[in-house]
């Protein structure tokens, strides 16, 4: 499945500290060990329902990918480094894969 970030959400990773990049995300995808968490707060609502996950990279860093999936791609909507908060709600709330 093929990967879609638009400019804004590339710009907007790019000017993350440190910045993110697409390697950054596809690895996070491949290093999953754990299931998706649901956005359901109103003001984040989209059609379909945005996922996200929390995963490392291939060198150790742990980002949140947040993306909505469609029939023909996935859909990046951000990725930045978790809070200590995030991190918690998703080991609670997730599934191992």
């Amino acid at each position: 499945m093929n990967l879609s970030i638009s400019t804004s959400v590339r710009t907007k990773i790019a000017n993350k500290k440190p910045p993110v990049t697409e390697e950054e995300i596809v690895q996070c995808f491949a290093n999953r060990t754990r299931g998706d968490c649901l956005d359901t707060r109103a003001q984040h609502l989209t059609n379909p329902i945005t996922r996200w996950f929390i995963a490392e990279t291939n060198f150790g860093r742990k980002l949140k990918v947040a993306y909505m999936p469609t029939s023909k791609e996935i859909v990046i909507k951000s990725a930045y480094d978790p809070s200590v908060e995030e991190q918690r709600i998703y080991k609670k709330v997730s599934h191992p894969i």
